[in-house]
């Protein structure tokens, strides 16, 4: 199996494929002030199965569609809306996001969690805001640096992994420059990374080797997962996503 497949099937059963919550969704949403009275036309941004997906289609009154790269996400993401009852709402649509098909002006609200790293923040915030009506909503997460200076070990690791990282004054500056007035903040805690992500991964790594004849690409696979869960057990004070909530301005 190539590395992709490998990285599918460690991911796929999981209920989330990064660090997140249902209380941090809510409150991002809340912060947004979105209407739960009225329709609203929601594009959920590199959704993976759908934890935020469902979590938006069962608070709201939505028409979502939900984008992401990877059909075996999306298959799993449609078999969850099924099971929650909200499948009518949800449209997936499995594409790049960087290739996004929408039209201008076609969205109240644009939402995605721990994804736009995978065409960079600035990159990202820029693309989606034509898709946005103008007031419309871009509610986003984004690996944050959480202070000024941080140990050298996790600075190397990180500039690697993701030079964009930064601290949340220098994304605000960026959503400020292309066009958003922001509008809340927020820090996602610990455990939306240990309790709803990393220690529900580990418990399926001997699985995930059995699997797979514990062959060295999955055993690579593992090894880079455990290095980074180590990671961030030993510097969470110093990064984490920062939750971003931003108002489209009128021009």
């Amino acid at each position: 199996m190539t590395d992709l497949e490998l990285l599918i099937d460690i991911h796929r059963s999981a209920e989330r494929q990064g660090p997140g919550g249902e209380a941090e969704t809510i409150r991002a949403m809340e912060l947004a002030g979105l209407d739960r009275s009225r329709p609203l036309k929601i594009a959920d941004i590199g959704c993976g199965t759908g934890a935020s997906t469902i979590l938006l289609a069962k608070a709201l009154v939505a028409d979502i569609t939900a984008v992401d790269f990877l059909p075996e996400f999306l298959d799993e993401l449609q078999a969850r809306a099924s099971a929650h009852g909200v499948a009518d709402r949800i449209t997936t649509l499995n594409c790049s996001m960087d290739a996004l098909p929408f039209e201008e002006g076609e969205f109240d609200v644009i939402w995605s969690e721990g994804a736009v790293y995978n065409m960079g923040f600035e990159a990202g915030v820029s693309a989606w805001r034509r898709f946005l009506k103008p007031g419309g909503k871009l509610i986003v997460s984004e690996i944050t640096w959480l202070s000024e200076t941080r140990p050298k070990e996790l600075q190397s690791h990180w500039q690697t992994e993701y030079p964009e990282i930064d601290v949340a004054s220098a994304k605000i500056g960026i959503l400020e420059r292309h066009g958003y007035s922001p509008e809340a903040y927020f820090v996602l805690p610990a455990h939306c990374w240990l309790d709803n992500y990393y220690r529900p991964m580990r418990r399926q790594f001997d699985a995930f080797l059995e699997r797979h004849g514990a062959s060295d690409e999955a055993v690579a696979i593992v090894e880079a997962e455990q290095r980074e869960i180590s990671l961030y057990e030993k510097y969470c004070d110093y990064y984490s996503y920062g939750v971003y909530v931003s108002r489209k301005l009128m021009v």
